[in-house]
């Protein structure tokens, strides 16, 4: 069975299958601030949902990182590596791409497990 959440005309915020779930893309809260208030704010937007689908960090899977610029590479990373769990780094790919909005610096999507 394939449950979605939050579905509207061109996604769904939360897509599960057989354990599995997967995010939408998530940016900024603020796409005003810097690298690292983007990367922050991103990533706790993933707590939420992750919480919401019944998961948690600890739980992910695969996080995809789509970054406008690799100079900003190590200020995301040290964000990154201070909200991944010790232990329970998921498979990742990181990418400079274009954003759907200039202002945006960062997005990732996720893949994770139901607890």
């Amino acid at each position: 069975m394939i449950e979605r959440q939050e579905t509207k005309q061109r996604m769904s915020r939360i897509v599960k299958h057989n354990g599995t779930i997967y995010l939408c893309g998530q940016v900024a809260a603020d796409a005003n601030t810097g690298i690292t208030e983007q990367t922050q704010t991103m990533l706790d937007k993933v707590d939420t949902l992750l919480e919401q689908a019944g998961s948690s960090r600890e739980h992910m899977l695969s996080a995809t990182i789509y970054i406008k610029d690799m100079k900003d590479f190590a200020e995301m990373n040290a964000v990154w590596d201070a909200w991944v769990p010790e232990g329970h780094a998921p498979a990742r790919a990181c990418v400079e791409a274009s954003m759907a909005r200039e202002e945006l610096l960062v997005e990732i999507s996720v893949i994770a497990a139901e607890k």
